[in-house]
């Protein structure tokens, strides 16, 4: 082989090029991938700044078929021949790959996982396909159903995007247990990181390579099973079959390959339910042993529990292999994933898909209302419908479930709509709320507070819950990537498992949770991440303080929680305040409280950052988190106090904090009652402690200092008059020509006439900037 340059002066990446891809190439030929990408690289936010970290890269990746067997790092000459092996070995790990090698072109440095050992190896003795394969072979034991499985290549096309490295390993391991004969198998996958693609890559295998010949794919909601045969199966679609029990005949169903069902399709009905009502009902269509594989789509639901009729038509099949598939295995001394399928075959967590920049990170945002450590009835006080309410301490876990506090509804329901306003109207937000009838009532809190958008389009705000059918109606628009409306969803549990929100971007906690189960599917209804359309993160804002939650340190982890606490409710028709003092003839079983009676504020707001490990990184009251933002941007007062000054910078500023951290000047401004101070004022006392002037107090500082008696006449008029705008709207508004336009500007002539007053239009804006200075004047001194 040719030296190209002398070695001492080669770069890594001309010792990749020319030494080590030479001698690969000549053996392993079109198996070999270089720069092979293996994660995109963990997404950073701060404001709306997005940044990626960089992605982890394999130098090669050496396959036989669709098997990878090797990875290969190079190293320049700088470098020993072993320098890469650690990071080749990390690669390997994570994909699964059997041999590791790195080297710096003059040799390579092999280790081997199936036996352990390392050893050095000349360019010219790199093994080759069968060589590495042989010795996966007899490392493994492979039998040769394992070695037909391997030769079998995934589904590609160019609709379709390869497997990412870890559903790879989530298809080779369960395509390989499969074939080793196990019987129950346990997929755990976060929220979002595709275990539908991964079923079917694993069955689309099986079926080719003449391992299985039927399926059934069990879910227990008919949105789950649609969308696995529109999106995922479609490569599939000419034997794919979604079960109608009541319309099928038995001589023609078992023509197809591929069975999608809903459990209850296949179950008894609840007053038939006996083990010989279901026996009866499957042995109507399919016999015990007719599907060699089936899949339980989000097994920690019903599947897991020991009485469940689910788990009944798993027992019926029992002869058949079985494959859950779970965000968040269930482990209580009631149910039980691990005892039905085993310990997984592989798991890959919302921590590795965070940090592996497949799913989007978040942040929290915690509220608390001035009844947020509970909230006591005064003595003999009674509900709108003039029931005397018990004497006692209600809390988050009474508030919507035994009482019902209609202003802390509407001040949720403030608070989610003055974020919305701050940063993106069209967001799609999920509140979960405590109950369905809580839904309802949220859902007119919130169209009442949004009503200029449910102006525009009443489905702005939409209930999503089981028993309205309208709402259900809506949930493919919600989910929709394309589609705009609507926009929010309240709902109480619906929502909160299995239905793919993509775009997803706030989600609201306003219910209780006492499920890690149920929390991390709540949590992971944000995760999707859809960079193109924007989506590069998401929020979660906290009325119940349930993100305490991150603390637990089952949190990324294997569950075991006994008594779950279950918050649902039954349905209950969401009913008015009376008005006028008007009574129900027959009053609900809830207080109902109104705003006479009950009082709600928000007295702070935090907001919480947390790493993939759920571990906080920091927690800032929204003050401070403004403070710090300002003061990031603008390193002192003075430093602020000359941009504000420059020129046509004075909006930009506020513009730019707004888009850049969220930061609504003019809503803090309410919140801290110093609407009458303008933004120079506010930011200098939030961001640098200075005490703030009001308007009014700097309008009459100009005057006492006699500015206006350099001018006369019109002139005079208009910056007189123009004071009075800055008293009443502000900086900006005297700083826009158009203001001339307007009364009483028009009284004293058209817009060129009042600029000639001042000697043409260059004088006019001078004058302005002058006026500004003395506005700002004893700040800028």
């Amino acid at each position: 082989m040719q030296t190209i340059v002398p070695k001492k002066q080669m770069t890594e990446e001309e010792i990749k090029l020319y030494y080590i891809t030479p001698e690969l190439q000549k053996k392993w030929q079109n198996a070999i991938r270089m720069e092979f990408q293996i994660t995109d690289g963990r997404i950073d936010i701060r404001g709306n700044m997005v940044s990626r970290r960089s992605p982890k890269k394999a130098d090669y990746v050496l396959y036989y078929n669709a098997t990878p067997l090797a990875i290969v790092e190079a190293k320049d000459n700088k470098h020993g021949i072993s320098d890469g092996l650690q990071q080749a070995m990390c690669y390997a790990q994570m994909l699964d790959v059997p041999f590791a090698y790195s080297s710096n072109g003059d040799a390579f440095m092999e280790h081997d996982f199936l036996d352990g050992k390392e050893r050095e190896l000349a360019l010219s003795d790199f093994p080759t396909p069968e060589e590495l394969y042989r010795r996966l072979k007899k490392g493994k034991q492979l039998t040769p159903a394992q070695e037909q499985i391997i030769r079998q290549p995934y589904y590609s096309s160019q609709d379709t995007y390869t497997p990412r490295y870890y559903q790879q390993v989530a298809v080779n391991r369960t395509v390989d247990a499969i074939v080793s004969g196990k019987k129950r198998l346990l997929l755990v996958m976060a929220t979002g990181t595709g275990k539908t693609c991964v079923a079917f890559q694993i069955v689309y295998r099986l079926l080719k390579s003449r391992q299985i010949n039927k399926v059934l794919y069990l879910a227990d909601r008919n949105i789950l099973v649609d969308q696995s045969i529109e999106q995922d199966f479609l490569p599939l679609k000419n034997v794919v079959h979604k079960i109608n029990f009541a319309h099928e005949d038995p001589a023609k169903i078992t023509s197809y390959s591929v069975y999608f069902s809903l459990y209850h399709q296949l179950a008894a009905r609840e007053e038939d339910d006996d083990e010989g009502d279901i026996v009866e009902k499957l042995s109507k269509l399919f016999s015990r042993d007719f599907f060699d594989l089936i899949i339980v789509d989000e097994c920690h639901r019903g599947s897991a529990k020991r009485e469940s009729r689910w788990r009944r038509i798993l027992e019926y099949f029992s002869g058949s292999v079985q494959l859950g598939m779970t965000a968040t295995p269930k482990e209580t001394k009631y149910i039980s994933n691990i005892n039905y399928f085993g310990e997984p075959i592989y798991t890959y967590s919302l921590k590795e898909g965070i940090e592996d920049g497949f799913l989007a990170p978040f942040k929290v945002i915690r509220v608390t209302t001035n009844i947020h450590d509970g909230w006591r009835p005064y003595k003999g006080q009674k509900d709108v419908y003039g029931q005397e309410i018990e004497d006692r301490i209600y809390t988050n876990s009474d508030f919507d479930y035994t009482t019902i506090l209609q202003d802390r509804i509407n001040q949720v329901a403030a608070e989610i709509t003055k974020y919305l306003k701050s940063t993106d109207r069209m967001a799609k937000t999920i509140v979960f709320c405590a109950t369905e009838a809580a839904a309802e009532r949220m859902r007119v809190a919130l169209v009442n507070a949004n009503s200029d958008m449910v102006k525009q389009n009443p489905d702005y705000v939409v209930r999503i819950t089981g028993s309205d059918a309208h709402g259900k109606d809506k949930l493919d628009y919600f989910i929709s990537v394309s589609e705009k409306y609507p926009v929010i969803a309240t709902t109480s549990k619906l929502l909160s498992t299995g239905v793919d929100c993509k775009m997803v971007k706030l989600i609201v906690l306003d219910q209780m949770i006492g499920s890690m189960t149920e929390f991390k599917q709540i949590i992971g209804r944000g995760t999707r991440l859809r960079v193109k359309e924007g989506k590069y993160s998401f929020v979660v804002m906290d009325f119940r303080n349930v993100t305490q939650m991150f603390a637990d340190p089952e949190w990324d982890g294997p569950l075991t929680i006994d008594g779950e606490y279950d918050p649902n409710q039954p349905p209950q028709t969401p009913y008015p305040t009376p008005k006028h003092g008007g009574k129900c003839a027959e009053p609900p079983a809830k207080p109902f409280v109104d705003a006479r009676g009950c009082r709600v504020s928000v007295v702070s707001k935090v907001v919480a950052v947390y790493d993939a490990n759920g571990k906080l990184l920091r927690q800032e009251d929204i003050i401070d988190y403004t403070k710090q933002n300002i003061r990031h941007d603008f390193a002192s007062l003075a430093n602020f106090i000359r941009q504000w000054s420059a020129e046509e910078k004075k909006e930009i500023i506020a513009k730019e904090l707004k888009e850049k951290y969220h930061i609504d000047l003019e809503k803090l401004k309410a919140e801290q009652k110093l609407q009458d101070v303008d933004d120079f004022d506010f930011i200098c006392h939030v961001a640098f402690d200075k005490k703030p002037l009001t308007r009014r107090e700097r309008a009459n500082n100009v005057k006492k200092r006699d500015f206006l008696s350099r001018y006369s006449g019109i002139a005079r008029q208009v910056l007189d008059a123009l004071l009075d705008r800055y008293m009443d709207e502000g900086i900006y508004e005297i700083e826009k020509t158009e203001i001339l336009k307007l009364e009483p500007f028009r009284q004293m002539g058209k817009p060129a006439k009042i600029a000639q007053a001042f000697g043409g239009k260059d004088a006019y804006q001078q004058a302005i900037r002058e006026l500004e200075q003395a506005i700002y004047e004893e700040d800028a001194g």
